[in-house]
């Protein structure tokens, strides 16, 4: 099947989904571009206090009136697969919605991302009638339980970089434990969020049960975050507005939240790692995917020195064969930066870095002749200090740090970041020293002899430090979304 097509040619649904219905807004229109080319595709009715406010009072209404919170929970797991199925036959109308406004291109969205997405709402299904309470051992005369109830009304908020499979992350177990949802995705890729919530609704999920809230995070974020009958708040984005969401939380409501924040992280490379071919590759992936956009790219490379220049050498040769190309198209394998202040973040870093005795091994600087898309070329750099810009920033683009080490003690130092401990990698073929450094670094999330998450969504995410509070994916994510009411009963 072609996946290529006409970007000028895709409809794009209204950008407000409330009650089951699409709908406009009167606050301020923001116009959306598409990255690849930064042409404006369509334009977006930001949500105003009042229209988040009608998003979560209906959210409120159908929590108590639809059913959706006392109804069996296999029911709940029931019509989940229904909304996982329907997103996967709906691959071409969603995947041309990601791939246009986003930065993945469509080959990346058709074979990955849309499994991704229903897969993660599938796990969530089955979630659904497998954790509940428990019982207590206590005197003969009494019993003790443990009831687990839906929070009510869980705000969600995601980021721009994956849009579908965000939305899956906060939506799966948030409605597979009983509560309804009002999302609010990034302003950037607003679009395929929406469909999503048309194909919930089309799955059986009650109108009013996902709520679907436009704007920026200040204007339409912020209003949901603060209103009071938002009784949880699940965010990923950066570490700066995690800290404001955090605080908002607090004051009004003392809500939980889950966060999950920035990144910076090390991959800590041995000289014992095994084949320096497939090092490169999986080291190369780990910085460059969604063209360095993701909190969890691995974009600080320590390096053993006994096999730093080999494999410095292969990362080179690496980064010079990566070519931009337009996301709609099904050959482009290289995302662009998502906008012009993306990009000109990115550079004004590598600047910075350069400025104070970076060198650039490749890469360095904005593709050629893509007009008013910016493509970032595959970046290197060497020969800073620790508290160089690049270390210590993050980038959120493909640049890669390199340092080198002689001892482990020394390795797990370098590692260690005053602000982010969201994931790690750790690459050799001793066991026992893999274990040492596990145990030592302080991230959330540690992959020994791979970089970046498998499609086993069991195991949970998320970071220490600055990284974030709680976690996405795993059981632990479907508890989350639920509160826990402890009961004594004298007979």
């Amino acid at each position: 099947m072609m996946l290529s097509f006409d970007p000028d040619k895709v409809s794009v649904p209204t950008g407000n989904y409330i009650d089951g219905q699409s709908c406009q807004t009167r606050g301020e229109t923001l116009a959306i571009k598409r990255p690849s080319d930064g042409q404006v595709y369509a334009e977006l009715n930001e949500a105003q206090a009042g229209d988040v406010d009608r998003a979560v009072q209906v959210a409120h209404r159908a929590a108590r009136e639809s059913g959706w919170a006392t109804c069996s929970p296999r029911e709940r797991g029931r019509v989940l697969r229904r909304w996982a199925s329907l997103i996967e036959q709906d691959a071409h109308q969603l995947g041309q919605l990601e791939a246009l406004g986003s930065t993945r291109p469509i080959a990346d969205v058709i074979n990955h991302e849309i499994p991704f997405t229903a897969e993660a709402i599938r796990f969530y299904a089955e979630c659904a009638d497998k954790y509940s309470g428990d019982l207590f051992p206590t005197q003969s005369s009494s019993l003790g339980m443990l009831l687990t109830e839906p929070f009510g009304v869980i705000g969600a908020i995601t980021p721009w970089n994956f849009p579908l499979s965000m939305a899956s992350w906060k939506c799966g177990p948030a409605l597979a434990a009983g509560n309804a949802v009002v999302l609010k995705p990034s302003e950037l890729t607003p679009f395929s969020t929406v469909r999503m919530a048309e194909l919930a609704v089309q799955a059986g999920l009650p109108a009013g049960i996902l709520n679907i809230v436009q704007g920026r995070g200040e204007v339409a974020g912020s209003a949901l975050v603060r209103h009071p009958l938002v009784r949880k708040v699940s965010f990923t984005g950066s570490t700066q507005t995690g800290a404001q969401i955090m605080s908002d939380a607090a004051q009004f409501g003392m809500k939980p939240v889950t966060l999950e924040l920035g990144g910076k992280s090390p991959q800590v490379v041995f000289d014992d790692a095994g084949d320096i071919d497939e090092l490169a590759a999986r080291i190369l992936r780990g910085f460059t995917a969604n063209g360095g956009q993701a909190c969890v790219a691995g974009t600080r490379l320590i390096v053993q020195r006994g096999i730093a220049d080999a494999l410095t050498e292969k990362l080179i040769a690496l980064c010079r064969t990566f070519r931009p190309g337009l996301t709609w198209d099904e050959n482009t394998r290289y995302a662009p930066m998502i906008d012009a202040r993306q990009g000109n973040k990115v550079a004004a870093v590598v600047a910075a870095a350069k400025a104070a005795g970076a060198e650039v091994l490749v890469g360095g600087e904005r593709f050629a002749d893509t007009g008013d898309g910016w493509f970032w070329q595959p970046t290197l750099l060497t020969g800073m200090a620790a508290d160089n810009p690049a270390i210590q920033t993050e980038i959120f683009g493909p640049v890669l740090t390199i340092q080198r080490f002689d001892e482990e003690e020394e390795a797990l130092r370098m590692a260690a970041h005053d602000t982010y401990g969201l994931c790690a990698g750790v690459h050799t073929l001793n066991l026992p020293r893999a274990l040492r450094a596990v145990r030592q670094l302080a991230a959330g999330t540690d992959w020994v002899n791979r970089y970046g998450r498998s499609g086993d969504f069991i195991i949970p995410t998320g970071g220490f430090l600055g990284s974030g509070i709680g976690k996405d994916l795993g059981r632990q994510a479907f508890q989350a979304c639920q509160q826990q009411k402890s009961v004594l009963i004298d007979f």
